[in-house]
């Protein structure tokens, strides 16, 4: 396991972090999202330079073989609920990873989706800010009228509490989990495209192509 990174001056020190790659990719043909290229690299290695800088440290929840991520440097761990249940099986295994492995004074994990290569890099910033300024619990990405609950911050302490709902309950959606505490949800701007485009099918990936040029070119 790697060390944990020291935080920068815009990453708030108390946030780890958990990159959701444990999906089927079914729409995409199978294997890994994050592998796809994009730009000729990697979404994954995409992906990754922008969340990274954001966290003091990072987890990659995968499941089948980690083998394949170990060329990153971070830790892999597949999800603690078994049987391909979704999302939520990511942030609660997030959760309890952070609990045992990330620094001290660590109170909130933040996660993202493997296939959302354009994340803005002030998302972790801004859903810590809001989570302080309302009072809240939970914190979530918004853009446009559709809100991302896969780009969440989740506090430690409700990690028991997860688990107890995905067993006991079967608790699988991350919105009817969500509705039990208090949640601020960050509106992103989507000009001059949704930072939260995601790449689900080949489609998608052409697109990605497409935005990424814009991207470029703006820059």
């Amino acid at each position: 396991m790697t060390a944990a990174r020291k935080p920068d001056s815009k990453a708030p020190a108390d946030v780890a972090g958990v990159l959701l790659a444990g999906g089927l990719a079914r729409r995409m043909g199978g294997g890994d999202k994050g592998m796809r290229r994009l730009g000729g690299r990697p979404i994954m290695e995409r992906i990754l330079a922008r969340v990274r800088p954001q966290v003091t440290t990072l987890l990659v929840n995968a499941n089948g073989d980690p083998a394949r991520f170990e060329g990153y440097g971070l830790p892999v761990m597949a999800d603690v609920v078994g049987g391909y249940v979704g999302p939520l099986a990511g942030v609660l295994t997030g959760l309890e990873w952070a609990a045992e492995h990330a620094p001290a004074g660590t109170r909130f994990v933040a996660s993202f989706a493997i296939d959302a290569p354009f994340v803005p890099l002030n998302l972790v910033a801004r859903l810590r800010r809001a989570v302080e300024d309302e009072g809240a619990e939970i914190a979530c990405a918004k853009s446009g009228d559709r809100t991302h609950p896969v780009f969440g911050l989740w506090p430690l302490e409700l990690a028991a509490e997860l688990k107890r709902a995905m067993i006991e309950e079967e608790m699988r959606k991350i919105d009817r989990w969500t509705v039990r505490y208090d949640l601020v949800e960050v509106d992103f701007p989507t000009e001059p495209f949704d930072p939260f485009f995601n790449i689900n099918d080949p489609g998608n990936l052409a697109e990605a192509e497409r935005l990424l040029g814009a991207e470029r070119g703006a820059a």
